[in-house]
């Protein structure tokens, strides 16, 4: 076997104690995908299911030495942003995307966890905006993510369709909006619009569930996973809907707040 040819990924983000969102839903999305999931830790935080309790950024000298072992040892195929807490951070993290080659870069432009707390400093959306974004082979914000991006206001679909296209003039290649704040009942549905130009919408029917921490975790890990081994965008971003979907359908029992998904259900036969 040759040495470093097995897909390997990078998580550059922040932890959850509980186990449900951040790095860690990171690393088993990986891990269930079958690539090999490194991590860069930016911030850690204190979190459960009922939410985020108390979270403190690395100092950037320590995020710097971990981008630099990886560089030194791993072949990382394809990497992803998560919590990034504020503009210094999101800066630096930047700094380092561009000074190594870590494959192609899923942009998950974490705002606000589930339960509403804040993960990235008001300062740091400008920041996020003009420096992240545009080195995003993937952008994979929610509504309230892509209308503080764009400051346009998400009412419909085709609210979300012009927020994509915005988003690619801010420099994103393939922008996945996730539908799954919106209002209606019964569907929850995502547009995707690719760099080439095409784009389609992915829905699922909306579950009537609380156990949906770390879904957008979840979510660009997957679509991060299936570039390492070699898919293109759009699969990679079909394959991710169909895992999320997979991971909320089939609920396991943790917590008394917003439960984690089942990491295991899309390998069990869970993605009807």
């Amino acid at each position: 076997m040759m040495a470093n040819e097995f897909p390997q990924t990078l998580t550059i983000a922040g932890t959850d104690s509980g186990g449900g969102a951040g790095i860690m839903a990171d690393l088993k999305t990986m891990q269930e995908c079958q690539v090999f999931g490194a991590a860069v830790v930016v911030a850690v935080t204190a979190q459960n299911t009922l939410g985020v309790q108390d979270f403190m950024a690395l100092p950037q000298k320590l995020i710097d030495e971990q981008f630099a072992s990886l560089a030194a040892d791993l072949k990382i195929r394809a990497c992803k942003t998560g919590m990034l807490a504020d503009a210094a951070h999101v800066h630096g993290v930047v700094k380092n995307l561009k000074k190594y080659d870590f494959g192609l870069l899923t942009v998950d432009p974490v705002m606000i966890a589930k339960g509403g707390a804040a993960l990235l400093a008001d300062d740091a959306v400008t920041t996020v905006r003009d420096e992240l974004v545009p080195l995003a082979d993937v952008l994979t914000p929610n509504l309230p993510e892509a209308e503080r991006l764009t400051g346009l206001t998400i009412t419909d679909n085709r609210g979300m369709e012009a927020a994509a296209m915005a988003l690619q003039d801010l420099g994103a290649k393939n922008v996945v909006i996730k539908g799954g704040h919106e209002a209606t009942p019964d569907q929850a549905s995502d547009f995707v619009l690719l760099a080439d130009g095409r784009s389609f919408w992915l829905s699922a029917a909306r579950m009537d569930t609380v156990r949906t921490h770390g879904t957008g975790d979840t979510l660009s890990s997957c679509i991060t996973a299936a570039l390492a081994k070699g898919e293109d965008f759009e699969t990679a971003i079909r394959i991710a809907k169909d895992f999320v979907t997979a991971a909320i359908a089939n609920p396991i029992a943790v917590g008394n707040g917003h439960g984690p998904l089942n990491h295991w259900a899309y390998n069990q036969g869970g993605a009807e």
